[in-house]
């Protein structure tokens, strides 16, 4: 079983120490509830990992670690055959020792879309829900935050990350295997400085539930950076999938961007400001040999690429990012 004491140290030498217990139960309330999953093979598979010192490491301009010349070519091939068992790698890229991890987004473009427009993160505590595989924690990571949690429910996901901690120990980056309902309700003035949540909005039932969540783990001040998928048209104006959008089963309110102010505006939030709005590509979000199932292009009209393969308009995402009130409101 996975160790978490590490992440449990860092949270209590922090102004969260008082829901330390309440991290270690979501973590142990979610590792039981788990039904399915290579867990204990993957583990196996960390340990086959060379233990090497990596000779450089960029994490400003991409998640680069090791070279190539520190591997033999047999060595290559094995760890190349090694990482492609923690098969789909769907966040990223990466490049471990040479290795290029084509991953299924280029999640560093969605990183330059933002990274530029968010509050610094320098001594900052951050909350990065939805994680994935961690790979926007590693790229928060250069602005020297003071801790940077991520979240995410899947094993998988968990395991990619521990590919790469294992050879970035040295930065205050940590991950816990639950999803944001398995933690506290409202951490009050003791909360995060800045809270991410990319690509999570549009598969809860209750998006507003969701933003005064994520509100409520933030302290006064501080803020909250959100990207989800939107439509264009009217403020009042919200898309509401009938059965699958982009073949996806479990998208419930695509809104437009006004509408999402709307939302984040309601529940309290303040400064709220349209950061990026931009059209997914082919080559954003791809099957590689490193993620082989179907991707975006399967999910679109042969005939028509403005829309998906249901009828809806293509896939579309915003990036808001707002404020939450220095002192309390009625919200």
């Amino acid at each position: 079983m996975i160790n978490f004491s590490d992440t449990y140290n860092a949270i209590a030498n922090t102004r969260l120490h008082l829901w330390v217990d309440d991290f270690k139960n979501a973590v142990h309330k979610r590792m039981g509830d788990y039904t399915h999953g290579n867990i204990t093979q993957w583990i196996e598979l960390l340990k086959q990992l060379p233990d090497i010192e990596p000779d450089s490491i960029d994490i400003t301009n991409k998640v680069s670690i090791g070279s190539r010349e520190q591997l033999t070519d047999g060595e290559q091939q094995k760890l190349e055959q090694l990482l492609k068992q923690f098969h789909p790698w769907r966040k990223g890229p990466y490049h471990l020792f040479g290795q290029h991890i084509d991953t299924e987004w280029r999640s560093d473009w969605k990183w330059d879309r933002i990274k530029d427009h968010i509050s610094p993160l320098d001594d900052r505590m951050v909350l990065d829900v939805g994680c994935g595989n961690g790979y926007h924690c590693w790229r928060m990571a250069a602005q020297n935050p003071r801790l940077v949690l991520g979240i995410d429910p899947s094993q998988l996901f968990l395991m990619q990350f521990a590919v790469m901690q294992k050879y970035l120990e040295q930065y205050p980056i940590h991950y816990l295997p639950v999803g944001l309902e398995y933690l506290p309700q409202n951490l009050d003035k003791q909360g995060f400085d800045t809270i991410f949540s990319m690509g999570v909005l549009y598969h809860r039932r209750s998006p507003i539930d969701h933003i005064l969540h994520l509100k409520n783990l933030l302290k006064p001040g501080g803020e909250l950076v959100l990207e989800t998928l939107v439509i264009d048209g009217e403020d009042d104006q919200c898309l509401i999938p009938k059965d699958r959008y982009a073949q996806m089963n479990n998208v419930w309110f695509i809104p437009t961007t006004g509408m999402l102010k709307n939302w984040m505006k309601k529940c309290g939030l303040e400064d709220v400001q349209v950061a990026n709005v931009s059209t997914t590509s082919t080559e954003e979000q791809r099957a590689t040999d490193w993620m082989t199932f179907q991707s975006l292009e399967d999910y679109l009209d042969p005939q028509d690429r403005t829309l998906t393969i249901e009828g809806y308009p293509a896939p579309k995402r915003a990036f808001i990012i707002a404020q939450k009130p220095l002192r309390k409101n009625k919200k």
